[in-house]
Formats: C-alpha cells, sequence, structure tokens
C-alpha cells in the first residue's frame, strides 16, 4: 500500500492537531480569526504569498505562489467546522486531536480541516520528490462553509483576476461504501426556507379545538402537500427547468457499481424512496432535485401532557437542486404553490444566501488524469460520480472562473462529518494525499522519482 513517508506522516498529524485545536465554528461566528492567522502561517511555510481578505463575515485566506508562463492549480477548501453540540455523544475532546485503532478524532479532522492537512501535505511531497513547483499554485480557504458560504461568490467575481487559474481542487473527496475510490464532478445548488403560520394569539386549551385552528395541524398539511410519498416534488413547475443529463452523464451513472445495499446498512433502512436500488437509487441521488423537511416545530413536546392547541408552528425546509434550475425562482414556485392550495397564511421566508448547481464534464483532462491517479493510489478503477447530493459554492468557480474542478480527498462514509466522534483514517490519508500527487505530477508532466 503507499504510503505517506514517516516524517510527513508525523506533519500531518501535527498540522491537524494545531487545526483542530482552534474551534473555528461557523455557526457561532468564534475562532475564526485564529483560524485564518494559524492557517496563513502554514501555507507561508510552503513558500505561498499569503494574504487574510475581510468579507462581511469571516476572512477569507487567500496564497499564491505563480510561475512565468506555466499554468496554475486552485485549491478550495474552507477552515470553519460546525458545532461540537452534543458534547456528551464525544468519547474524547472534539477540539483535542486524538488518535485510536488507526482514526483521527476532532471536530473537523475529516471536514474540512483534515482534508486541507492533505493538500498542504501533498504540496510538501511534491517538492520534496521534484524541487520547486514548475507550476503556480493559489489557496482560497474561507470560513463560512459550514453555513452557506454567504460571501463567498461575491468574493469570487471581486477577486477573479486573482484567483485566475487552470484547474482546481475541491474542499473534499474519499471513497464509498465498498472502498472504492470516487471522483465527484459536480454539486447540487440549495436554497433553504422557514416557514411559519399564526392561528391564535396564544396557545389555547385543547378543548378549543372543534372550533379553533391548530397551526401545528395546519403547517402539518402544508407541507405534506409538497411531495407524495414517493419522493416526488408536488409544486407545479418545478421540474421544468432541469436540464436533460448530457450523454456523458447518463453512462457514468449507469455504470456507477451499486453501493446503495452497503449505505442501507450503515444507515439502518430497509427500503429507499420508491423501492429504488441499483442504477435508479444512482439516478436519483445524482441527478434529480428534491425537497427536504429539516424540522418541524409547535406545541409542546416535553414529558407528561399538556392538553394545548398550539398557536404557531414552524417549519425548516431545504431543496437541493440540480442544473438549470434557479434557487430564487424555486422559492417563488413554492410561494404560488401554498398560496393556489389555500395556505396564503403560511408565511416563506428565504432563510440565507442559496448556491446555484454546477457540474464538470467528467471527460475534461484534468479529471481524466485525477481519475488515473485515484487508480493508482487505490489499486483499482474510481468511481465517476456525476453529481453529489450535497451543495457547496462550486457554481462561480465552474462559471465565473471557467475552472475545471476535481473532487478527490481522504474522507471515507464513517467519518461522521457533522456528528460526534468525527474522525479520519489514516488509511485514507495516505492513499488520497498520493492521490493529489499523482493528480498535479500527471497535470504538470512530472514522472514520479525511482
Amino acid at each position: 500500500m503507499i504510503t505517506l513517508p514517516p516524517h510527513l506522516e508525523d506533519a500531518y498529524r501535527t498540522l491537524l492537531a494545531r487545526f483542530v485545536a482552534i474551534p473555528s465554528v461557523g455557526a457561532e461566528g468564534r475562532g475564526q480569526d485564529d483560524m485564518a492567522e494559524t492557517l496563513g502561517e502554514a501555507l507561508a511555510e510552503l513558500g505561498l504569498t499569503v494574504e487574510v481578505h475581510g468579507t462581511d463575515g469571516a476572512p477569507v485566506v487567500f496564497a499564491e505562489r505563480r510561475v512565468a508562463g506555466a499554468p496554475t492549480v486552485l485549491f478550495y477548501n474552507h477552515y470553519d467546522v460546525q458545532p461540537a453540540d452534543p458534547l456528551e455523544l464525544w468519547e474524547s475532546d472534539p477540539f483535542l486531536l486524538t488518535e485510536r485503532d488507526g482514526m483521527l478524532y476532532g471536530r473537523g479532522a475529516s471536514d474540512d480541516k483534515g482534508q486541507l492537512v492533505s493538500r498542504i501535505i501533498a504540496l510538501r511531497w511534491l517538492r520534496e520528490r521534484h524541487g520547486e513547483l514548475p507550476f503556480g499554485v493559489v489557496f482560497v480557504v474561507e470560513g463560512e462553509e459550514e453555513i452557506g458560504s454567504p460571501n463567498m461568490a461575491a468574493y469570487v467575481e471581486a477577486q477573479r483576476d486573482r484567483l485566475a487559474a487552470d484547474v482546481a481542487f475541491w474542499e473534499f473527496g474519499g471513497v464509498d461504501g465498498h472502498d472504492r475510490p470516487t471522483l465527484v464532478c459536480g454539486l447540487k445548488g440549495i436554497a433553504c426556507v422557514d416557514l411559519s403560520l399564526r392561528t391564535a394569539d396564544f396557545d389555547l386549551h385543547s378543548a378549543n379545538g372543534p372550533v379553533v385552528q391548530n397551526a401545528a395541524w395546519r403547517l402539518a398539511a402544508a407541507v405534506a402537500s409538497l411531495r407524495d410519498d414517493d419522493g416526488r416534488v408536488l409544486i407545479d413547475g418545478f421540474y421544468d427547468a432541469v436540464r436533460p443529463p448530457t450523454d456523458t452523464e447518463r453512462r457514468y451513472v449507469e455504470a456507477a457499481p451499486a453501493d446503495d445495499d452497503a449505505f442501507a446498512e450503515h444507515i439502518g433502512v430497509e427500503r429507499f424512496l420508491g423501492g429504488v436500488s441499483g442504477v435508479e437509487y444512482q439516478r436519483r441521488a445524482q441527478l434529480e432535485p428534491t425537497i427536504n423537511v429539516n424540522g418541524i416545530h409547535s406545541g409542546y413536546g416535553g414529558p407528561g401532557m399538556k392538553t394545548v392547541l398550539p398557536a404557531s408552528a414552524t417549519a425548516k425546509l431545504d431543496f437541493r437542486l440540480v442544473p438549470d434550475q434557479n434557487p430564487l425562482e424555486i422559492v417563488a414556485l413554492l410561494h404560488q404553490h401554498l398560496e393556489r392550495l389555500g395556505f396564503d397564511d403560511v408565511v416563506v421566508n428565504l432563510a440565507e444566501e442559496p448556491e446555484w448547481p454546477a457540474r464538470v464534464d467528467p471527460e475534461h483532462p484534468w479529471l481524466s488524469h485525477a481519475a488515473a491517479a485515484l487508480e493508482e493510489a487505490y489499486g483499482q478503477p474510481a468511481v465517476v460520480i456525476v453529481s453529489s447530493g450535497g451543495s457547496g459554492p462550486l457554481h462561480p468557480f465552474v462559471e465565473i472562473l471557467d475552472l475545471p474542478v476535481a473532487m478527490i480527498g481522504v474522507g471515507y462514509p464513517g467519518s461522521r462529518v457533522h456528528s460526534p466522534n468525527e474522525n479520519v483514517r489514516m488509511v485514507d490519508v495516505h492513499r488520497g494525499t498520493y492521490a493529489t500527487v499523482r493528480t498535479l505530477e500527471r497535470w504538470a508532466g512530472l514522472a514520479p522519482p525511482e
């Protein structure tokens, strides 16, 4: 198996421990300045010129080293993390990197500090293999990805000349449930909305149920009208703008090896929506938009009885969208749907800045280099995924900067990102970091050392 040189393996642990120790929690707005400063120091040690750029939110760490007349690779990552709550479910301090059974535990150990450190170590490894690199390097590392990257699109637009590059690595990647390397070529867009309504000035005794509308019932009915039992969205016009997959995209979806069985076992479900499996499971997961309920809140949910008739109710929803759906148009269609069905008392608010969907051609030469490098590192062909089901600020990098973007990395399905006991496996650090090295060597025409 491919392994990092021992001194670089130690360097990975040391730098990741420094990063994990800083609680740069995006949702809480803390730790970002300290993390940006520490990251800047690490990038400067690579010989990059570092600048910390202010935004309307957390700072962006920008670093570059250009080589006259040579192409440039851009690395997009983020340094913010999810809250560690609930703390009682962690088996060790979430902000103290802890190793157990070949895994490193800590908040951000995978998402995204572990991935970011892998990129840094890959560049150190490349310099040791070849001396000074014959291509340019740019890092753009934000501190708000975990809250929807509200300032990233504007930042990319404002800094488009400084961010000019030829190819890019995205912030995540890894293996699937069968330990096969994956190469992801796109992300879905996202629009998050809050629904709310009020049926009375205050909660009432439930004896009033025969004559007063219950806010929980009414909001539940409104939410239930949005989707059928098989997951098909019932909002008129929702699918109208969906771009049909290209023949290439369809071919890769149909060729993707089955992993729904492993996923079902991992999460403990017996049946997927619509009873899908195999190719149809992959088609839905990669190519279909959807609507999801994050939570519904109303009335009393504590111990014992409280016979109350709730006067208000709220729900949080998110749409995951595909090219060419416009998140703002989708929210407008939601408004129209609710009004048409008589739910005009339901208030719809866009919860945060939406993100547009984006995809990259799976057969772009840059992605072909990545696929070949993954096969070298893992000893088996990469699983090409046309689009992740998740979202991120990919759109401005693809549409504004016109970058082919490869998503490879050091994660695995058991990384528990966003959950207690988040972790990264050292075996994936070795393989994923080597895959980054070999992608860059192939792209730059650098022969690996004997």
